[in-house]
């Protein structure tokens, strides 16, 4: 029986926690996801930039074809920036969310 209690408790609390300095490489692999996300801010500024162009020339030149994709493509871009950004905050937040979860 003393097995049984032992498999009850680890299936409720396997006392399993996040932390930091536990595998070698660990910052290594945060320089890794640092320069990801500075490449992906990088490409999104260019994103913009040409997504305004089209907007602005589609509105110069009557394209409203063009026009709407401009806009398409800058709140796409704007909406990848503000992902990018809070990227960190975002998972910050889901993270102590979940560890609240008993």
């Amino acid at each position: 029986m003393h097995l049984f209690e032992t498999v009850q408790y680890l299936a409720y609390d396997p006392g399993i926690t996040p932390s930091g300095g536990g595998l070698p490489g660990l910052s290594v692999l945060k320089n890794v996801v640092n320069s990801i996300n500075l490449f992906g801010i990088i490409a999104v500024v260019g994103a913009l930039a040409v997504s305004l162009g089209v907007w602005a020339w589609g509105h110069h030149t009557g394209g409203h074809q063009a026009e709407a994709n401009g806009k398409k493509g800058a709140v796409v871009a704007a909406g990848a920036a503000l992902g990018l950004g809070a990227a960190n905050g975002i998972v910050a937040f889901f993270s102590t969310l979940g560890s609240q979860v008993h």
